[in-house]
């Protein structure tokens, strides 16, 4: 019998990954960049059980976290990869294969010294470009005001995204079934609000 972790952990190698081998099926396929403590990739994809969810997650001890949070009966369409998430993510998944991605609370590495290590740079939006759908969506929130004005400047110099509403920043989230995750709700307990942006592949 499988553990829960032989069950949800997908391994990578230098093929693309296949989807239908993962998953056993066709459904579309969602990613979640940065899973945390998992409130989102636990909860998400129970209200959506026609759509495949993979989580990426660079540490361990969240990985098994995440592991506490679900299970195969009820999260058949949730499946995790312990990389961390950069360029080379379009030598994982598949070109034009992904339907939409979520990266909720990015670590900002506030330190100007630190900003080359940040997550959103020209490379790493020229290859989640090239994984997204045409129309796929990008769904980002962070409490950072500063990661946030250089997230939309990245997006601005960037020309195979665009903005779904005139003011890229929102105080609100674009979803209505929005999962808040542990962090989110400590930020805000602290005076820390989240900005909310949604990006559409072109």
């Amino acid at each position: 019998m499988l553990s829960d972790a032989d069950y949800f952990l997908v391994e990578t190698t230098d093929q693309l990954l296949d989807y239908s081998a993962v998953f056993g099926n066709d459904n579309p396929v969602y990613i979640e960049i940065g899973s945390g403590k998992g409130e989102f990739i636990s909860q998400y994809p129970l209200l959506h059980p026609d759509k495949n969810f993979l989580g990426f997650e660079v540490r361990r001890k969240r990985i098994n976290n995440i592991l506490k949070k679900i299970d195969p009966q009820q999260h058949p369409n949730v499946r995790l990869i312990e990389v961390l998430v950069d360029e080379k993510i379009s030598l994982i998944l598949p070109a034009a294969s992904i339907d939409g991605c979520y990266i909720q609370h990015p670590d900002p590495w506030p330190k100007r010294r630190h900003h080359k290590r940040r997550l959103f740079q020209a490379e790493f939006l020229k290859a989640l470009a090239s994984i997204l759908k045409p129309g796929a969506f990008v769904q980002i929130a962070t409490d950072h005001e500063e990661y946030a004005q250089w997230i939309i400047r990245e997006f601005a110099g960037c020309d195979l995204f665009a903005s779904v509403q005139e003011d890229p920043i929102s105080d609100e989230p674009h979803l209505s079934d929005h999962v808040v995750t542990f962090f989110e709700r400590e930020q805000r307990r602290l005076g820390f609000e989240p900005n909310f942006m949604m990006y559409k592949r072109i």
